[in-house]
């Protein structure tokens, strides 16, 4: 069952009493404080008068004549909440500090400079609440933890995969680095600035002192490729795309169906006689160069065309009957496929979000699944401005005032609008 949508505001999840002034845009950094949102944290998105960039990039359904959110926008800002502040005006820079003091933690993901030329770096906002978590992600890091050469460098998720070696080990072969499909150069560093935050929150809590957290797009790269740099230091290797296939043990990787692909991971003798087996191929088990897990190491570009030449015969449902459950195996699915199967409608993987303007759309779910205190899609992401004025009035703003720096364009809310 869909996870169902709320707009009650009613706490949920584990960091439920976690409160986030989140000043992240694009993908990185707003996809590490979903993770947060998602267990329940109070995520609130501090936005410019125009709003985050991704808000008009759509997609938008045919239809969708509101056209108030986009796609992108829905899947990584949901659970969160909207002010739409000038923090380039002195009454817009007044009102962040008095966000800041109710906070444990700022996020943000400016190029290096930015916040202390508006003067709102982390050694102010420190001394305005002592226990505050700032938790920054860049291309290359913060001079703070480690000055880097390419400090003023703008990235995104190319660069980052790019310079962080993932796409020097992806590829079809071995002449041909390769983009990894999702936006892992923002996503991964976005997981781990998630982490780094809610780790220096429970310092925070433990001993009163907040601290800086810095994590640089390039460096998560690098730790997710951790295989390449203990190759290169044990072994003097320069590792290469490797195509479909793992660079040592065989058979581990995508094989072709009559109807598309499957991934196979039989490298284990016991696995491997059971493949063999499942696809009628007891010559290559009787084989001596594929008889052991060595031997089939040694001969895997040999043994690979043989098992492409065996799977290629059934389809990809014939094969899931014959090895589904008795080796690790898998088929390749497209996102329709993904939406029609069994497992991530019961793992609650496709959620509805309400869609002003036209019938709810779907994002994907939470993968951290808890017991006692599960985490969920509850929100929609939010219009913008969508919470200024409540936000405002727990700070003490009287209506009048809130009228005032409306009319003044230091703010924006979706309930009243500014003088023509």
């Amino acid at each position: 069952m869909p996870i169902p949508f709320s707009e009650a505001g009613r706490p949920f999840g584990a960091l439920s009493d976690i409160r986030i002034i989140d000043l992240t845009q694009m993908l990185a950094g707003p996809y590490g404080t979903m993770v947060l949102a998602d267990h329940g944290a109070e995520v609130i998105k501090i936005e410019g008068l125009a709003g985050d960039v991704t808000r008009s990039a759509g997609p938008y359904r045919d239809g969708d004549n509101v056209r108030a959110l986009g796609g992108y926008f829905q899947s990584v800002d949901r659970n969160k909440r909207s002010i739409c502040l000038d923090l380039k005006s002195a009454e817009g820079k007044r009102i962040f500090k008095d966000l800041v003091k109710t906070a444990d933690a700022v996020t943000e993901n400016f190029r290096a400079g930015v916040m202390d030329r508006l003067g709102l770096s982390y050694e102010t906002l420190r001394e305005i609440n002592p226990r505050l978590v700032y938790g920054a992600l860049r291309g290359f890091g913060d001079r703070r933890t480690g000055h880097s050469p390419y400090q003023d460098w703008p990235a995104y998720d190319v660069v980052a995969q790019a310079m962080g070696g993932v796409m020097a080990i992806t590829g079809p072969n071995a002449e041909t680095p390769t983009k990894v499909g999702p936006g892992i150069g923002d996503i991964v560093p976005g997981m781990m600035l998630g982490f780094g935050v809610l780790a220096a929150i429970h310092h925070a809590r433990r001993t009163g002192v907040g601290q800086f957290v810095d994590v640089s797009m390039v460096d998560a790269v690098l730790a997710v490729c951790e295989r390449m740099v203990w190759q290169h230091s044990v072994e003097g290797l320069r590792p290469g795309p490797e195509g479909n296939h793992h660079p040592f043990l065989c058979p581990f990787g995508m094989f072709p169906a009559a109807d598309g692909f499957v991934t196979i991971a039989a490298h284990q003798d016991e696995f491997f006689t059971i493949l063999a087996a499942g696809i009628d191929a007891q010559d290559l088990l009787d084989n001596p160069d594929f008889k052991s897990r060595i031997a089939r190491t040694r001969n895997r570009h040999r043994l690979i065309v043989e098992l492409n030449a065996r799977t290629s015969r059934f389809s990809k449902a014939q094969l899931i009957e014959r090895l589904a459950g008795k080796i690790p195996f898998g088929p390749v699915m497209d996102i329709a496929e993904i939406v029609a199967d069994p497992h991530f409608a019961a793992r609650e993987m496709i959620v509805d979000v309400e869609q002003p303007g036209t019938t709810p759309i779907q994002v994907a779910g939470v993968p951290i699944k808890m017991t006692e205190t599960p985490g969920g899609v509850m929100r929609r992401s939010p219009l913008l401005g969508e919470d200024t004025d409540a936000e405002l009035r727990k700070l003490g703003l009287s209506d009048e005032k809130i009228q005032s720096l409306i009319d003044q364009q230091v703010v924006v809310t979706t309930t009243r609008r500014g003088k023509p």
